[in-house]
């Protein structure tokens, strides 16, 4: 198969899958043909021709494979296209369990809830079955509880090559302590804590 019909048909596999593509998989597709650093040169040689052309894809690598997205800046024209379609979004206390299931994960809901302070069945239902998180195990303890961790999905979502993407901790504390210094400059007077 030539190179230009190997590229389209990356192109296309990229265009129908609903999850990211793994390089494996794409090789797998190909019968072979190709290793799989031979397919990321051409993924890559496929991303830079739709930058360098100025076209309304770019592919990105996320959750351990490759899907094909739009530019950021093309969005205030999708959201026209879509602005009836409904977005459903986490609730603050939703991200907070699944902030507290990334960062601490294998979690029990014990744990969580320890950390919380507030009944936490309904959330990890919710983001159970949305797919953010899975039972990944059980803790050898008494009563054997179940550990909870994130998903693909979850990297999807959130758009993470993986979990090391996640923002470190103490760059939480240093956004933090930046908000109180802007919070005490406007106002004039020391920040209050709450």
């Amino acid at each position: 198969m030539a190179e230009d019909n190997v590229k389209a048909v990356i192109e296309a596999l990229l265009f129908v899958s609903e999850a990211p593509l793994t390089l494996e998989q794409i090789k797998n597709v190909l019968s072979g043909a190709l290793e799989t650093s031979r397919i990321r040169d051409l993924l890559q040689e496929l991303n830079n021709a739709y930058k360098d052309q100025n076209r309304g894809l770019r592919i990105i690598e996320v959750a351990g494979g490759f899907r094909l997205i739009t530019p950021p800046e093309l969005s205030p024209f999708l959201k026209k296209l879509y602005k009836q379609k409904r977005v459903e979004r986490l609730s603050r206390p939703a991200l907070e369990t699944l902030a507290i299931i990334a960062y601490k994960q294998p979690v029990t809901r014990l744990e969580i809830e320890s950390l919380r302070n507030v009944n936490i069945d309904g959330l990890v239902c919710t983001l159970s079955e949305k797919g953010f998180i899975r039972v990944a195990g059980v803790k050898k303890s008494p009563g054997r509880p179940k550990v909870y961790g994130t998903t693909k999905m979850f990297l999807e979502y959130f758009g993470l090559k993986s979990l090391e993407e996640l923002p470190k901790m103490e760059d939480f504390a240093k956004l933090n302590a930046l908000a109180e210094l802007e919070v005490k400059d406007a106002a004039g007077e020391p920040a209050q804590k709450n």
